[in-house]
């Protein structure tokens, strides 16, 4: 019992009860410093190859039409998998997926700078998208349990958030910035050294972290996501390559379309959904969601779509 208390219960007052901490230790500056760095990494990986596309295009023999896939490659993976990767860190170890995706995402930027294929440059970017699906939710959650709820805890995701946005534009900035000095190939490089010095710091100062009553892994909602969301990002990429009257576009969207309304009905009758539909009906949350998605799809697409036509028109 503090001071406070015992003053308070002596004198016949109900005892305070101590508020939430407000001061970040040293540990928890360090911890901050881990998860945040490795937040903004994968941030800037969304659009750091954006300004280094046609230099990619010529090197390795990428045809005009077909540099979308080195975007679309990695934005599939990490839009697909990151529901099904955020249970899989409820089920096996927030810390141990965090690290694991790390792990994978250094050796496939690796892979991605020594490329001298399209395939092989294609398959470094899915993996660095399923790198980024895992370790996104696990980051996440990471970052919820070291802090206590309240102001810090409010500091800390506030600070995420802020990075998270800022790396979209600083990922196009760098990528010109080292295609310009160095190469394209250094886009992918400088992931490696970032991933290896938080493989190193993170095991000693992250703590693991698990739900304390284990989830069932939802495999149900897990697939129809997973092949909802892979078959609508599949279907706009084939509408935009080949217009909206493509058979190919058309079935896969509406494939996406049924999958996703079926995982509807998986949540809604699941006893350990991926997503508590309860949650979604919330308006904050809807809004929030629904500005996101405008946002995030306005900047990306801009993005790209600007940096191919200044340096080829």
């Amino acid at each position: 019992m503090s001071a406070v208390d015992e003053v308070s219960v002596a004198g016949g007052v109900r005892g305070v009860e101590p508020g939430p901490p407000t001061v970040m230790t040293g540990r928890l500056r360090l911890v901050l410093v881990v998860l945040l760095v490795a937040q903004f990494m994968l941030a800037v990986d969304f659009s750091i190859l954006n300004v280094a596309l046609p230099v990619i295009g010529k090197g390795l023999g990428f045809s005009l039409a077909n540099l979308q896939w080195i975007a679309t490659s990695f934005a599939l993976c990490a839009a697909g998998f990151t529901l099904f990767f955020g249970r899989v860190a409820d089920l096996f170890g927030r810390r141990r997926l965090f690290l694991a995706g790390l792990a994978l995402l250094g050796i496939s930027s690796l892979v991605g700078g020594l490329a001298t294929s399209p395939e092989l440059l294609l398959i470094a970017r899915v993996a660095q998208g399923l790198a980024t699906a895992a370790v996104t939710p696990a980051g996440l959650s990471l970052l919820t349990t070291a802090f206590p709820e309240g102001p810090l805890r409010d500091r800390a995701l506030g600070l995420n958030g802020a990075l998270m946005s800022a790396g979209f534009t600083t990922g196009a900035i760098l990528g010109g910035v080292l295609t310009d000095l160095l190469s394209w190939r250094w886009s992918f490089f400088i992931n490696v050294p970032v991933a290896l010095a938080v493989l190193i710091i993170a095991p000693s100062v992250i703590k693991e972290s698990k739900p304390e009553t284990r989830p069932k892994l939802d495999i149900p909602g897990a697939i129809t996501v997973t092949a909802g969301l892979l078959a609508l990002v599949f279907g706009m990429t084939q509408a935009g390559e080949h217009g909206w009257t493509s058979p190919t576009a058309l079935i896969s969207l509406a494939l996406g379309v049924l999958l996703l309304i079926l995982f509807y009905v998986v949540e809604k009758h699941s006893s350990s959904p991926l997503v508590p539909v309860s949650v979604l009906k919330r308006r904050t949350v809807a809004w929030g969601n629904i500005a996101g998605l405008i946002a995030f799809v306005t900047e990306t697409s801009l993005v790209f779509l600007m940096t191919l036509y200044l340096q080829e028109v």
